[in-house]
């Protein structure tokens, strides 16, 4: 394969009518030029310039090197063009991992975002389980931790390290109840809990003083999926202790209510997680970027989503 950059000389000093001038448009020493030129001759065996103290010409071969010169040079310069199109613009397939009640979210956002980015193409795949990113193919995960436990060879970026669950119920719900006033009296109460086994169910629960409670109950409805349970909550079947996430938007609209506000679930970390910082391409940086401004709890983005 012949070396670009020699055929690049070569045909800026055609272009320029000889190696001075080519020296001055290049900013080369004409030195160079001339041994590069020199070293294409000898690696084609061909004469390319005739030189002389007195005048420049080209060879009959070296006029045909020349032409081709210039469609090699131009067919490059359209391959790097390509690749910078590709370096810059969102494109190609993102696979994205997220909790269950994260997808809500997503759901409120993904069709203008595809939109705005057309040759972009996302999965979504919804699980509370553990995702190895390596081994199925996820660019992005979304996880939430007591604390960041993630793998050495991937990245991680911090979203909220406040994100937890809270107790939330429908206000009509509460007027034809009763408000509790401490966690004891939750279990009087119809309940929905986030479980796959019959039986009583635990909520283990504390406050700003670091005070800690443990709730057992029997929950009227109990569902592994966070919109069932989200869902009945706003419907008025009970008490649900849902993530903060899955419910921002029924309890900025009002149809839910924070049930005991000075209570909630342990502090966790609202986190993503994906598998390189360096060389990320475009597609998985723009997924991250919207990730990271719509699941911001102090952000009003997830509220203009919705």
């Amino acid at each position: 394969m012949r070396d670009l950059n020699d055929l690049g000389f070569f045909a800026a000093v055609v272009a320029n009518g000889g190696f001075s001038a080519a020296s001055r448009a290049l900013g080369v020493p004409k030195s160079r030029l001339s041994r590069r030129v020199a070293a294409l001759e000898a690696q084609l065996g061909v004469r390319l310039v005739e030189r002389s103290t007195r005048r420049f010409s080209v060879s009959e071969v070296g006029q045909d090197v020349y032409r081709h010169a210039r469609a090699a040079l131009a067919e490059a310069e359209a391959i790097e063009d390509v690749a910078t199109r590709l370096k810059a613009e969102p494109q190609g397939l993102v696979r994205l991992s997220c909790p269950q009640g994260a997808d809500r979210i997503l759901a409120g956002v993904l069709p203008a975002f595809l939109q705005q980015h057309p040759k972009l193409r996302v999965q979504v795949i919804v699980s509370n389980r553990r995702i190895d990113l390596i081994e199925e193919g996820i660019d992005v995960a979304i996880r939430v931790r007591d604390k960041l436990d993630t793998d050495a060879d991937l990245q991680v970026r911090i979203i909220s390290r406040t994100s937890t669950t809270m107790l939330v119920a429908a206000p009509a719900f509460l007027d034809a109840n009763r408000r509790p006033t401490k966690p004891a009296e939750l279990a009087e109460l119809p309940t929905l809990s986030q479980t796959e086994r019959p039986g009583l169910a635990r909520w283990e629960l504390v406050n700003g003083a670091g005070d800690e409670e443990v709730v057992t109950h029997e929950p009227r409805l109990s569902a592994s999926e966070f919109s069932i349970l989200r869902e009945a909550a706003i419907g008025g079947l009970g008490i649900g202790f849902l993530a903060e996430y899955s419910c921002r938007e029924p309890l900025a609209d009002g149809r839910l209510e924070r049930v005991l506000p000075d209570w909630s679930g342990r502090p966790a970390i609202l986190h993503l997680v994906f598998t390189s910082r360096r060389g990320l391409l475009p597609g998985v940086r723009a997924v991250i970027d919207l990730l990271a401004a719509v699941l911001d709890p102090d952000s009003l983005a997830w509220q203009t989503a919705a």
